[in-house]
Order: structure tokens, then C-alpha cells, then sequence
């Protein structure tokens, strides 16, 4: 009995410590990535201002391939919208929504994840005398969440390497684009007959 009140002491002193210090954690989380390419800074921003061709760059898309989407609203500007949902934890469910848009500068989205709070990811786009160096970021608050507020902590470790594998993938695309349009398609020839 007396080792049972001890354990359940312990724990509790614990639990107040945890809560303590998460009083003092930081109340929000920010991870930011960037990669210079060739690309001009408008036809980087024709390929992030909408989410058609999110799939191409995303670092996510490829986790789970039966992953659905749906698109709404307009599709290039405030208001394009995009869900998807998969069976997949590592992927969820959720929503981003452009929110603001700086015409060749910046594509500022909501981020709805189902169950959490929300984030906000901002692309910015900066000319460069040889191209575009790209900034892509995410801010989420913690305010009234302690426990959150330890993984916060750990938050740019997570997503940092995929935002950099986001970035590579943006680059190869846009740097075999002309103007915001996509590349040509590379198209083999087929002999006739040939099914």
C-alpha cells in the first residue's frame, strides 16, 4: 500500500513539473526552408499559386498513392482550395486554402490537419540576378495546448527534411518550365502497329 501511495506521488509530481514547464515553452512553431533555382520568380509562382499541380512537388504525395483529392474553388488565387484524405496516418486528412496572394511574390495557404489546429504555409519568392530563391514556411500556435507545446519542440526535425525534399522537387519542375506553364511533355515515338 505504502508503495502504491509512493507511485501515485510520484506520478502526480511529475505531471506537475510536465505542466509547469510547458508554461514556459514556446507558445508556437516555425520551420522555414529555402533553394535558389533558374527559374524565374513568375514561373515558380505560376506553379504554387493553386494546387492542380501540388502532387508533382509535394514531398507527401508519394506516401500514400490512393491518397484522394478534391479541388474547389478557383484554381489559381485566393480561394483555390484543396482536401485529401488517405487511410494512411502518416498522411491524414485535411485542407489548405490560399488565403493571400502577392502576384509573383508570395502565396500565403491555410493548413487545416483533422483533429489539430491550424497552421499557415507561405511560399515566398525573392528575384535573384540568376533566377529565384524560393522561401517556404509554416507557423502553428500552441497557445493554450502545454503538451503540444513539447512537440513543437521537435517540430522542425520532422518537417525541415521534407520541406527540402518539397523545394528539390519544385526546382526540377520549375527549371524545365517556360513563363508558369508546365514543361512539354516528352513523347516517344510509336511504330505502327505497335498496341
Amino acid at each position: 500500500m505504502r508503495f502504491l501511495k509512493y507511485l501515485a506521488w510520484s506520478a502526480l509530481a511529475l505531471a506537475s513539473a510536465l505542466l509547469v514547464v510547458g508554461v514556459f515553452l514556446p507558445t508556437s512553431a516555425h520551420v522555414e526552408r529555402s533553394i535558389r533555382m533558374t527559374a524565374s520568380p513568375d514561373t515558380v509562382f505560376g506553379i504554387v499559386n493553386g494546387f492542380r499541380r501540388f502532387k508533382e512537388w509535394s514531398p507527401w504525395a508519394g506516401l500514400d498513392p490512393q491518397a484522394r483529392y478534391t479541388f474547389s474553388g478557383p484554381t489559381t488565387g485566393v480561394g483555390a482550395r484543396m482536401e485529401w484524405s488517405s487511410d494512411k496516418p502518416e498522411v491524414g486528412s485535411g485542407s489548405q486554402e490560399i488565403t493571400a496572394v502577392e502576384p509573383g511574390r508570395s502565396v500565403t495557404m491555410r493548413l487545416d490537419f483533422a483533429g489539430q489546429s491550424a497552421a499557415t504555409s507561405t511560399m515566398v519568392i525573392e528575384p535573384t540576378a540568376g533566377g529565384s530563391l524560393v522561401r517556404w514556411s509554416f507557423d502553428t500556435s500552441y497557445e493554450g495546448n502545454f503538451a503540444m507545446r513539447y512537440f513543437g519542440l521537435l517540430f522542425d526535425g520532422m518537417v525541415g527534411a521534407d520541406y527540402e525534399k518539397g523545394l528539390s522537387r519544385l526546382k526540377s519542375i520549375a527549371e524545365g518550365a517556360v513563363a508558369g506553364q508546365p514543361p512539354a511533355a516528352q513523347v516517344a515515338p510509336v511504330s505502327p502497329g505497335a498496341q
